[in-house]
């Protein structure tokens, strides 16, 4: 029996409102693998107001388990690749952006989880409102920045996704393709 190779993970990252949930579906259409969804969209649109430290525990504990499914399934079905519109780097990230802290689990996580490839979304496309969802447009760059530091600090392999949809879409196919290519 072959030991099962645990599928490439591919991980859409960055300031909210530039186009991450998008470019997630379309890569995992494209290469016809499953894709975790942001987990934190899904929680708060359950609730009823605006997030707090709270429930950050929450979050990332349904972040790990949506990215634990789709790898599971990938690796069932013998895929290569799967897709996550985030992961725990980022729970962490935006839990250190608002609240100053982050639970020690999820930090761990987070850097022993790493995704194989993060494409950290540029700010360069208008923002648009989404409830308690998207709050703070005016600290894009900001998150940005904390965005990019964190995966350095990581060690994280990163490839930035910037310009037009199309040119993010383009962007992002070249550098998955670049990802799967066999060696020399």
């Amino acid at each position: 029996m072959c030991p099962s190779i645990e599928p490439l993970r591919i991980v859409l990252i960055g300031p909210e409102s530039t186009g991450k949930t998008w470019l997630a579906g379309e890569l995992a259409a494209r290469y016809d693998v499953p894709c975790s969804p942001e987990y934190a969209r899904e929680y708060v649109e359950a609730g009823s107001g605006p997030l707090s430290y709270s429930d950050v525990d929450a979050i990332g504990r349904g972040q790990k388990a949506g990215e634990d499914t789709v790898l599971g399934q990938a690796a069932g079905l013998g895929l290569t690749l799967v897709v996550l519109d985030t992961d725990l780097v980022s729970t962490m990230v935006y839990a250190r952006h608002h609240y100053g802290a982050c639970p020690e689990w999820i930090a761990k996580e987070a850097s022993e989880r790493l995704g194989d490839l993060y494409l950290l979304h540029h700010i360069d496309v208008e923002w648009a409102a989404d409830g308690h969802q998207r709050e703070q447009p005016e600290r894009r760059e900001e998150l940005f920045d904390f965005f990019r530091s964190t995966l350095g600090k990581l060690g994280a392999q990163v490839k930035g996704v910037e310009g037009s949809w199309e040119a993010r879409k383009r962007s992002a196919i070249e550098s998955v393709d670049y990802l799967l290519a066999p060696g020399p």
